[in-house]
Protein backbone atom coordinates (compact mmCIF):
# COMPACT_ATOMS: atom_id res chain seq x y z
CA UNK A 1 0.00 0.00 0.00
CA UNK A 2 1.34 3.35 -1.16
CA UNK A 3 2.39 5.68 1.96
CA UNK A 4 1.12 9.13 0.04
CA UNK A 5 -1.91 10.65 1.24
CA UNK A 6 -4.89 10.59 -1.14
CA UNK A 7 -4.12 14.22 -2.24
CA UNK A 8 -0.36 13.79 -2.88
CA UNK A 9 -0.91 12.12 -6.29
CA UNK A 10 -4.66 13.28 -6.98
CA UNK A 11 -6.65 14.26 -9.85
CA UNK A 12 -8.72 16.93 -8.64
CA UNK A 13 -11.49 18.00 -10.45
CA UNK A 14 -13.39 21.29 -9.97
CA UNK A 15 -17.07 21.95 -9.82
CA UNK A 16 -18.22 25.69 -10.52
CA UNK A 17 -22.15 25.31 -9.84
CA UNK A 18 -23.95 27.57 -11.35
CA UNK A 19 -22.66 26.05 -14.63
CA UNK A 20 -21.99 22.42 -14.01
CA UNK A 21 -26.36 21.03 -14.32
CA UNK A 22 -29.22 22.03 -13.95
CA UNK A 23 -31.74 19.68 -12.40
CA UNK A 24 -35.18 21.83 -11.85
CA UNK A 25 -35.02 24.20 -15.37
CA UNK A 26 -34.62 26.86 -13.62
CA UNK A 27 -31.63 28.13 -16.08
CA UNK A 28 -29.10 27.42 -12.59
CA UNK A 29 -26.79 24.68 -11.96
CA UNK A 30 -27.26 22.85 -8.72
CA UNK A 31 -26.47 20.35 -6.00
CA UNK A 32 -28.55 17.73 -7.19
CA UNK A 33 -27.63 18.86 -10.57
CA UNK A 34 -23.87 17.55 -9.40
CA UNK A 35 -25.56 14.62 -7.79
CA UNK A 36 -27.16 13.52 -10.75
CA UNK A 37 -23.62 13.06 -12.85
CA UNK A 38 -21.54 11.59 -9.74
CA UNK A 39 -20.95 8.57 -11.67
CA UNK A 40 -19.82 10.12 -14.77
CA UNK A 41 -17.50 12.13 -12.61
CA UNK A 42 -16.12 9.12 -10.91
CA UNK A 43 -16.07 7.40 -14.69
CA UNK A 44 -13.28 10.14 -15.61
CA UNK A 45 -11.16 8.84 -13.24
CA UNK A 46 -10.90 11.68 -10.83
CA UNK A 47 -10.52 11.53 -7.18
CA UNK A 48 -11.71 14.33 -5.42
CA UNK A 49 -14.55 17.69 -6.74
CA UNK A 50 -13.84 20.69 -5.28
CA UNK A 51 -16.91 22.95 -5.71
CA UNK A 52 -17.10 26.56 -6.06
CA UNK A 53 -18.78 28.56 -3.36
CA UNK A 54 -22.26 27.76 -2.72
CA UNK A 55 -23.60 29.14 0.65
CA UNK A 56 -25.59 31.78 0.99
CA UNK A 57 -24.97 34.86 -0.85
CA UNK A 58 -26.13 38.13 -2.96
CA UNK A 59 -24.01 36.81 -5.72
CA UNK A 60 -22.01 40.39 -6.27
CA UNK A 61 -19.57 38.15 -7.05
CA UNK A 62 -20.52 34.85 -7.91
CA UNK A 63 -20.44 33.21 -4.45
CA UNK A 64 -16.89 34.69 -3.13
CA UNK A 65 -18.93 36.88 -1.21
CA UNK A 66 -20.76 34.86 1.56
CA UNK A 67 -23.51 35.90 3.59
CA UNK A 68 -23.74 32.76 5.70
CA UNK A 69 -20.76 30.53 6.06
CA UNK A 70 -23.57 27.49 7.51
CA UNK A 71 -26.13 27.64 4.85
CA UNK A 72 -26.68 26.87 0.67
CA UNK A 73 -27.53 29.78 -1.36
CA UNK A 74 -31.35 28.62 -2.02
CA UNK A 75 -30.61 28.68 -6.08
CA UNK A 76 -28.24 25.62 -5.38
CA UNK A 77 -30.59 23.86 -3.06
CA UNK A 78 -30.61 22.49 1.07
CA UNK A 79 -28.11 21.08 3.18
CA UNK A 80 -29.93 18.12 2.40
CA UNK A 81 -29.18 17.68 -0.67
CA UNK A 82 -25.61 18.84 0.27
CA UNK A 83 -25.97 15.89 2.50
CA UNK A 84 -26.94 13.31 -0.26
CA UNK A 85 -24.19 14.80 -2.80
CA UNK A 86 -21.11 13.89 -0.28
CA UNK A 87 -22.94 10.51 0.66
CA UNK A 88 -23.50 9.71 -3.17
CA UNK A 89 -19.65 10.71 -3.64
CA UNK A 90 -17.98 8.60 -0.94
CA UNK A 91 -19.75 5.57 -1.94
CA UNK A 92 -18.06 5.91 -5.06
CA UNK A 93 -14.73 6.37 -3.41
CA UNK A 94 -14.73 10.49 -4.86
CA UNK A 95 -13.18 12.70 -2.39
CA UNK A 96 -15.34 16.30 -1.91
CA UNK A 97 -13.42 19.36 -1.16
CA UNK A 98 -15.59 22.87 -0.70
CA UNK A 99 -13.86 26.18 -1.39
CA UNK A 100 -14.13 28.00 1.71
CA UNK A 101 -13.68 31.88 1.67
CA UNK A 102 -11.61 33.24 4.96
CA UNK A 103 -10.65 36.58 3.92
CA UNK A 104 -13.79 38.61 3.28
CA UNK A 105 -17.20 38.01 4.12
CA UNK A 106 -20.37 39.77 2.23
CA UNK A 107 -21.34 43.23 3.73
CA UNK A 108 -24.78 41.70 3.64
CA UNK A 109 -23.30 39.06 6.07
CA UNK A 110 -24.90 39.74 9.92
CA UNK A 111 -21.52 40.26 10.73
CA UNK A 112 -20.43 43.29 8.90
CA UNK A 113 -24.52 44.67 9.42
CA UNK A 114 -23.64 44.71 13.43
CA UNK A 115 -19.92 45.85 13.05
CA UNK A 116 -21.02 48.57 10.62
CA UNK A 117 -23.98 49.78 13.32
CA UNK A 118 -21.23 51.55 15.58
CA UNK A 119 -18.21 51.25 17.57
CA UNK A 120 -19.09 49.86 20.56
CA UNK A 121 -20.96 46.73 19.26
CA UNK A 122 -19.85 43.26 20.02
CA UNK A 123 -18.94 42.90 16.32
CA UNK A 124 -17.38 46.00 15.65
CA UNK A 125 -13.62 45.30 16.01
CA UNK A 126 -14.48 42.05 13.05
CA UNK A 127 -13.19 43.93 10.69
CA UNK A 128 -10.42 46.60 9.64
CA UNK A 129 -12.11 49.83 10.64
CA UNK A 130 -9.38 53.00 10.34
CA UNK A 131 -9.75 56.60 10.83
CA UNK A 132 -9.11 59.25 7.99
CA UNK A 133 -6.38 60.96 7.65
CA UNK A 134 -6.21 64.63 8.49
CA UNK A 135 -7.55 65.93 5.62
CA UNK A 136 -10.34 63.20 5.19
CA UNK A 137 -8.44 61.06 2.72
CA UNK A 138 -8.33 56.78 2.98
CA UNK A 139 -6.07 55.26 5.60
CA UNK A 140 -3.26 54.55 2.85
CA UNK A 141 -3.00 54.35 -0.71
CA UNK A 142 -4.21 50.81 -1.14
CA UNK A 143 -5.83 49.80 -4.36
CA UNK A 144 -8.68 46.82 -4.94
CA UNK A 145 -8.02 44.01 -7.27
CA UNK A 146 -11.29 44.96 -8.61
CA UNK A 147 -10.23 48.51 -9.40
CA UNK A 148 -10.46 51.84 -6.90
CA UNK A 149 -9.88 52.40 -3.48
CA UNK A 150 -9.20 49.33 -1.10
CA UNK A 151 -11.12 51.27 1.53
CA UNK A 152 -14.49 52.73 1.66
CA UNK A 153 -15.56 55.26 3.83
CA UNK A 154 -18.65 53.67 6.22
CA UNK A 155 -20.93 57.28 7.75
CA UNK A 156 -22.04 55.40 10.52
CA UNK A 157 -19.36 55.12 12.27
CA UNK A 158 -17.04 57.74 10.13
CA UNK A 159 -14.84 56.03 9.48
CA UNK A 160 -13.16 53.56 6.78
CA UNK A 161 -13.02 50.35 5.89
CA UNK A 162 -11.16 47.92 4.03
CA UNK A 163 -11.67 45.36 1.07
CA UNK A 164 -9.16 44.48 -1.25
CA UNK A 165 -11.92 43.15 -3.88
CA UNK A 166 -15.33 44.86 -4.05
CA UNK A 167 -16.75 47.02 -1.59
CA UNK A 168 -19.33 44.37 -0.72
CA UNK A 169 -16.85 41.94 0.35
CA UNK A 170 -15.47 43.73 3.69
CA UNK A 171 -12.04 42.26 4.42
CA UNK A 172 -12.20 40.13 7.89
CA UNK A 173 -9.70 41.52 10.60
CA UNK A 174 -7.59 38.11 11.87
CA UNK A 175 -5.91 40.09 14.31
CA UNK A 176 -9.43 39.71 16.30
CA UNK A 177 -8.71 35.89 17.75
CA UNK A 178 -12.74 35.92 17.64
CA UNK A 179 -12.39 35.86 13.60
CA UNK A 180 -10.38 32.56 13.95
CA UNK A 181 -13.00 31.37 16.11
CA UNK A 182 -14.96 31.83 14.13
CA UNK A 183 -13.42 30.10 10.91
CA UNK A 184 -12.69 27.30 13.00
CA UNK A 185 -16.01 25.88 13.89
CA UNK A 186 -16.80 26.77 9.79
CA UNK A 187 -14.10 24.30 9.44
CA UNK A 188 -15.82 21.72 11.87
CA UNK A 189 -19.27 22.15 10.85
CA UNK A 190 -17.92 21.25 7.04
CA UNK A 191 -16.23 18.17 8.08
CA UNK A 192 -18.63 16.84 10.79
CA UNK A 193 -20.57 16.60 7.63
CA UNK A 194 -18.21 14.57 6.00
CA UNK A 195 -15.97 17.06 3.78
CA UNK A 196 -12.30 16.00 2.65
CA UNK A 197 -10.66 18.78 2.92
CA UNK A 198 -11.06 22.66 1.50
CA UNK A 199 -9.83 25.06 -0.65
CA UNK A 200 -8.91 28.56 0.63
CA UNK A 201 -9.56 30.97 -1.59
CA UNK A 202 -7.23 34.17 -2.00
CA UNK A 203 -5.68 33.13 1.54
CA UNK A 204 -2.84 35.56 0.86
CA UNK A 205 -5.21 38.42 1.04
CA UNK A 206 -6.26 37.99 4.82
CA UNK A 207 -5.05 40.90 6.91
CA UNK A 208 -4.38 40.07 10.34
CA UNK A 209 -1.49 42.57 11.00
CA UNK A 210 -3.87 45.28 11.70
CA UNK A 211 -1.03 48.35 12.97
CA UNK A 212 0.75 50.10 11.24
CA UNK A 213 -1.41 50.41 7.84
CA UNK A 214 1.99 51.04 5.50
CA UNK A 215 1.67 52.31 2.41
CA UNK A 216 2.32 50.24 -0.70
CA UNK A 217 5.61 51.34 -3.17
CA UNK A 218 5.87 51.75 -6.34
CA UNK A 219 6.58 48.82 -8.58
CA UNK A 220 9.68 49.60 -9.64
CA UNK A 221 9.18 46.87 -12.76
CA UNK A 222 6.01 47.44 -13.85
CA UNK A 223 5.16 47.10 -17.76
CA UNK A 224 1.59 47.30 -19.34
CA UNK A 225 0.40 44.07 -20.79
CA UNK A 226 -1.70 42.33 -23.24
CA UNK A 227 -4.30 41.65 -20.62
CA UNK A 228 -6.50 43.92 -19.12
CA UNK A 229 -5.71 42.70 -15.80
CA UNK A 230 -1.84 44.05 -16.38
CA UNK A 231 -3.47 47.58 -17.29
CA UNK A 232 -5.12 47.98 -13.73
CA UNK A 233 -3.39 50.43 -11.39
CA UNK A 234 -3.35 47.88 -8.80
CA UNK A 235 -0.30 45.98 -10.38
CA UNK A 236 2.05 48.96 -10.44
CA UNK A 237 2.35 48.77 -6.76
CA UNK A 238 3.96 46.50 -5.00
CA UNK A 239 2.03 44.75 -1.69
CA UNK A 240 3.98 41.97 0.25
CA UNK A 241 4.22 42.48 3.51
CA UNK A 242 2.24 45.26 3.68
CA UNK A 243 -1.07 44.85 1.92
CA UNK A 244 -0.86 40.97 1.48
CA UNK A 245 0.84 37.99 2.34
CA UNK A 246 1.30 38.91 5.79
CA UNK A 247 2.79 36.88 8.42
CA UNK A 248 -0.32 36.67 10.54
CA UNK A 249 -2.07 35.31 8.07
CA UNK A 250 -0.09 32.16 9.40
CA UNK A 251 -2.26 31.95 13.10
CA UNK A 252 -4.96 30.93 11.12
CA UNK A 253 -3.08 28.58 8.23
CA UNK A 254 -2.15 26.71 11.60
CA UNK A 255 -5.02 26.84 13.13
CA UNK A 256 -6.60 25.49 10.43
CA UNK A 257 -3.93 22.90 10.06
CA UNK A 258 -4.76 21.75 13.94
CA UNK A 259 -8.64 21.06 13.01
CA UNK A 260 -7.93 19.34 9.96
CA UNK A 261 -5.12 16.95 11.81
CA UNK A 262 -7.92 16.51 15.01
CA UNK A 263 -10.27 14.49 12.22
CA UNK A 264 -8.27 11.60 10.66
CA UNK A 265 -5.38 12.66 9.47
CA UNK A 266 -6.21 12.66 6.16
CA UNK A 267 -8.01 16.27 5.43
CA UNK A 268 -6.31 18.27 2.41
CA UNK A 269 -5.91 22.04 3.24
CA UNK A 270 -4.89 23.98 -0.43
CA UNK A 271 -4.51 27.52 -0.46
CA UNK A 272 -4.92 29.61 -3.24
CA UNK A 273 -1.85 32.01 -2.97
CA UNK A 274 0.09 34.66 -5.13
CA UNK A 275 3.03 37.15 -4.61
CA UNK A 276 4.83 39.97 -6.17
CA UNK A 277 7.36 39.31 -8.82
CA UNK A 278 10.15 37.11 -8.21
CA UNK A 279 8.86 35.82 -4.64
CA UNK A 280 6.01 33.24 -5.60
CA UNK A 281 8.48 30.29 -4.62
CA UNK A 282 8.90 32.10 -1.17
CA UNK A 283 5.53 32.53 -0.34
CA UNK A 284 4.32 29.14 -1.62
CA UNK A 285 7.13 28.09 1.11
CA UNK A 286 5.85 30.42 3.48
CA UNK A 287 1.82 29.31 3.70
CA UNK A 288 3.51 25.00 3.41
CA UNK A 289 5.99 25.20 6.30
CA UNK A 290 5.13 22.50 9.01
CA UNK A 291 2.15 22.60 10.89
CA UNK A 292 0.36 24.97 8.27
CA UNK A 293 -1.44 24.31 4.63
CA UNK A 294 -0.84 20.99 3.44
CA UNK A 295 -0.34 22.59 -0.48
CA UNK A 296 -1.11 25.63 -2.51
CA UNK A 297 -1.09 26.57 -5.86
CA UNK A 298 0.30 29.77 -7.85
CA UNK A 299 -0.69 31.29 -10.31
CA UNK A 300 2.73 32.66 -10.46
CA UNK A 301 4.72 29.80 -11.08
CA UNK A 302 2.60 29.01 -14.43
CA UNK A 303 5.27 32.28 -15.18
CA UNK A 304 8.41 31.39 -14.00
CA UNK A 305 10.42 30.25 -17.03
CA UNK A 306 12.96 26.78 -16.46
CA UNK A 307 11.07 25.96 -13.48
CA UNK A 308 11.34 22.16 -12.59
CA UNK A 309 8.41 19.70 -11.41
CA UNK A 310 10.62 19.02 -8.64
CA UNK A 311 10.92 22.71 -7.87
CA UNK A 312 7.52 23.27 -7.82
CA UNK A 313 6.67 20.77 -5.79
CA UNK A 314 9.16 21.69 -3.31
CA UNK A 315 7.19 24.76 -2.81
CA UNK A 316 4.10 23.80 -3.14
CA UNK A 317 3.74 20.51 -0.76
CA UNK A 318 4.42 20.28 3.06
Amino acid sequence: MSSLKWWENAVIYQIYPRSFQDSNDDGIGDLKGITTRINYLSELGIDAIWISPFFKSPQKDFGYDVSDYYDISPEYGTLRDFDLLISKAHELKLRVMLDIVPAHCSSEHPWFVESRSSTTNPKADWFHWVEPQNDGSAPTNWLSFFGGQAWTWEPRRQQYYLHNFLPDQPNLNYANPEVIEEFNQIAKFWFDKGVDGFRLDAVHTINADSFPYKNNPANPTFKLGPLPQDQQPFFRQLHDAAQLNQPGIQEFCESYRRIADSYDNDRFLMGEVDGDNDNAMSVSETFTEAGRLHATYNFDLLEWDGLTVNEIKEASLA
